[in-house]
């Protein structure tokens, strides 16, 4: 065991804190936790993550973690971003409120074009010359001479349309930070039935993991590396975790709402609880 790893284990064992707790606590993996405490740093993913893992760990057993980079820095290895397959952007859906527009437009043209017509019709064809000549020129009252029977007109049937009902009102994402316990905060998001995010890395590299909070915890990212003017989208339908290994790095998203990472370059978390609408 390397005296680094021996520092950290015995801050860890000092708190009193197993590691199958700090893998909750950091979410980084059990097995790589115990190649920290004993320097294999082999079986770590790559150099890059050496740096971020040891100050997660460092943070969340009460050292300061520049510190402790600093100390010990002969003995942590060169920091080397390694290529990453670039992750699927997930398809966003395309606003609703043009297509809802466009139909109740198409709706109106519909109904209309209809009367538009009939009132052509009722004009030329119905309205005749006639009445208009018997109106500036009425008979005298004492002429017996008989008069035309008068022209039976169809009847004119006019269309009422529809009321056509007003579009629904258009609800804007409500995201409130509920609370903050450490390095991770809470946001509660309501009024969407998804969750859109967008990051983009506007400092310096950094690596990020993305967990659904389900039974599982099933990673959706791991270990993302991220580079300075990177962009990534997502969009969920359900609640997820976000460990992000420098904040101030960041610019983060939600649902157009931009939000405060702060301007250290610690670890940060995002516990993201979609309060989806009830039905």
């Amino acid at each position: 065991m390397s005296d680094l790893g021996q520092l950290l284990k015995k801050a860890r064992t000092q708190k009193g804190i197993s590691l199958d707790e700090l893998q909750e606590l950091t979410k980084i993996r059990k097995r790589y936790l115990e190649a920290i405490e004993e320097g294999n740093y082999k079986i770590l993913p790559g150099n890059f993550y050496v740096r971020a893992f040891i100050k997660s760990y460092s943070e969340a057993v009460g050292l300061e973690p520049e510190e402790v980079l600093r100390l010990y820095r002969s003995v942590i290895p060169e920091t080397n971003l390694e290529p990453a397959n670039e992750p699927k952007r997930r398809q966003t859906k395309p606003p609703r409120n043009s297509d809802k527009m466009s139909k109740w437009a198409s709706a109106l043209l519909v109904i209309a074009f209809p009367l538009l017509i009939l009132s052509v019709l009722y004009y030329y064809y119905v309205r005749t010359p006639n009445e208009d000549q018997i109106s500036r020129n009425p008979a005298p009252l004492t002429d017996n001479r008989s008069q035309p029977e008068a022209e039976v007109k169809e009847p004119v049937v006019i269309v009422t349309p529809e009321p056509v009902p007003e579009p629904e009102p258009v609800q804007v994402a409500e995201i409130n930070l509920v609370k903050t316990e450490g390095s991770t905060d809470f946001y509660e998001i309501k009024n969407s039935k998804e969750l859109s995010i967008q990051i983009q890395v506007v400092g310096d590299q950094c690596w990020m993991a993305i967990q659904k909070l389900n039974k599982n915890g099933e990673y959706i990212e791991e270990n993302l590396p991220l580079q300075r003017n990177d962009t990534r989208d997502w969009t969920f339908d359900e609640s997820v975790y976000f460990n992000i290994g420098k904040a101030n790095a960041l610019k983060v998203t939600i649902n157009g709402t931009d939000i405060n990472m702060g301007d250290k370059p610690n670890p940060r978390r995002l516990q993201l609880d979609l309060v989806k609408p009830s039905i």
